[in-house]
């Protein structure tokens, strides 16, 4: 069934197919029908303190605003992340911004953290019915100073911390100008201490703790991985994500599209971000779980992230190439 609707997609623009989909999902959603066509797989971990169906969950970047993630819930998911997103509505990058590599199994992507700001995704997230883990993926806003930047992020968390399950922290994607450098130094450690400071007034405000990840990128060395590591397991972070998109074009210089700018996702980061994965699980010996994430397209490819040493996985570029039927895949290869 979704070879056949990802034909009638993929011979439309990505950027116009991307939400044609997501429309055909919500209604088949508010129709029942979602359900007959995935599987529900119940394989129960435990994570960051939290209880999760199964290890496999939907990355953050295909429900921007919060609009689909009911629809989302229904593929077998054990969690779904919404979002990026920021504090104002903003419109991100100029199209084209989006581009399909399926000879790679890739995708490019300058999206640019394009959503309708906080306030409308906390509009979508008061209307939940989907009983999984619910993570929301908060940003900064693209004209925000980077001295500025935890504002932003203290801002979204603020909002959406008495609604999320667990909030992650991007700090790691390539389309907003500077973004990258708060993962380094004085300019991490800083933000996540910040961010950590106001976990806890608001865990005491809320009478209850949400955990909070941060998602970082593949494009860094061995010393730069375990210093990233240091800094959050310094301030107590309470997952990693690794890793977004990659700023690399290795594995696709053949495609016509090898120079657009934008992060890189797919079959072609997968190896770089198992690796980043089995660099940073040395480092921390379990003190700090991490999220595996980055060029999943078959159960092969979810056992090798979960045997360098990820506890949950998400799927992104893997699903908009496989469907439904790649969530029981990845399910069934963990053990």
């Amino acid at each position: 069934m979704y070879g056949l609707a990802r034909k009638v997609l993929f011979a439309m623009p990505p950027e116009l197919s991307h939400e044609v989909a997501l429309d055909w999902m919500g209604a088949a959603h508010r129709l029942g029908l979602l359900k007959l066509f995935a599987s529900q797989p119940q394989k129960p971990v435990e994570v960051m303190g939290l209880n999760f169906a199964n290890p496999v969950g939907m990355a953050a970047g295909l429900d921007k605003n919060g609009d689909y993630f009911n629809a989302l819930g229904d593929l077998g998911f054990g969690f779904v992340e919404i979002g990026t997103v920021t504090p104002k509505a903003q419109s991100g990058n100029p199209q084209p911004r989006l581009f399909r590599l399926p000879e790679h199994n890739a995708i490019i992507n300058r999206m640019g953290f394009n959503n309708k700001g906080v306030d409308h995704l906390l509009a979508q997230v008061k209307k939940r019915t989907y009983t999984g883990v619910l993570g929301i993926n908060i940003g900064k806003n693209k004209t925000t100073p980077d001295a500025e930047a935890l504002d932003d992020y203290l801002s979204c968390l603020r909002v959406v911390y008495p609604y999320a399950d667990y909030v992650t922290v991007n700090i790691s994607s390539p389309n907003t100008p500077g973004l990258r450098s708060l993962q380094f130094g004085e300019s991490l450690s800083q933000l996540v201490a910040g961010v950590k400071v106001e976990q806890k007034r608001l865990a005491d405000q809320h009478g209850r703790y949400v955990p909070i990840a941060v998602k970082i990128a593949p494009d860094m060395n061995d010393d730069e991985i375990r210093s990233v590591a240091a800094t959050l397991q310094d301030h107590q972070i309470d997952a990693i994500i690794a890793t977004n998109t990659t700023l690399s074009r290795q594995g696709v210089e053949t495609s016509p599209y090898a120079a657009e700018s934008g992060g890189l996702s797919g079959a072609p980061v997968r190896d770089m971000s198992t690796h980043v994965i089995k660099v940073l699980a040395d480092y921390l010996e379990g003190s700090i779980p991490i999220i595996g994430v980055g060029g999943i397209l078959s159960g092969d490819d979810a056992k090798a992230k979960f045997a360098a040493g990820a506890k949950l996985i998400q799927v992104y570029s893997g699903f908009i190439y496989r469907g439904p039927e790649l969530v029981s895949e990845c399910v069934n290869a963990y053990s």
